[in-house]
């Protein structure tokens, strides 16, 4: 909770509180979507997604990735740490052909971390497995 004051008259203070108070955050096994939306531009080249999550102790990772009917992928992006539950992206279609049916998965994981301090201090870099805490799928259209 973020509180913020203005030039009130002397004792006199405003706050501003930018969380819902009753939505309590989440450890990272608990994170869930909670809602996800694709809405294709007018240009037919672009889409807009929105992504919801459920509030969150720690900051999670992700990835959405849109894919046409063939299953071909034509557009992905990732986020590192978000630090807001509610996010849109803009995403563009790198597909010649961007009419059809179109299914959009968002991915919602942490990192693993590291089973003991050595392993945490070691410079090597060993991919780790990533920690799926949720996945969402839905299919939209662009029409002609």
């Amino acid at each position: 909770m973020l509180n913020a004051s203005t030039n009130l008259p002397k004792g006199k203070s405003m706050d501003i509180f930018f969380t819902d108070p009753d939505d309590i955050p989440l450890p990272p096994a608990e994170v869930r979507i909670r809602h996800l939306t694709a809405e294709p531009w007018a240009d037919k080249e672009r889409v807009r997604v929105y992504l919801e999550l459920t509030p969150f102790q720690k900051h999670p990772d992700g990835e959405i990735t849109i894919t046409n009917q063939s299953g071909e992928e034509v557009a992905s992006i990732s986020f590192i740490e978000t630090i807001d539950p509610k996010m849109e992206f803009t995403v563009h279609l790198r597909h010649t052909s961007t009419v059809g049916e179109f299914t959009i998965r968002a991915t919602v994981f942490y990192p693993q971390q590291p089973d003991s301090e050595e392993e945490e201090h070691n410079l090597t870099f060993e991919p780790r497995e990533n920690i799926i805490v949720d996945q969402a799928e839905i299919n939209f259209t662009i029409e002609d």
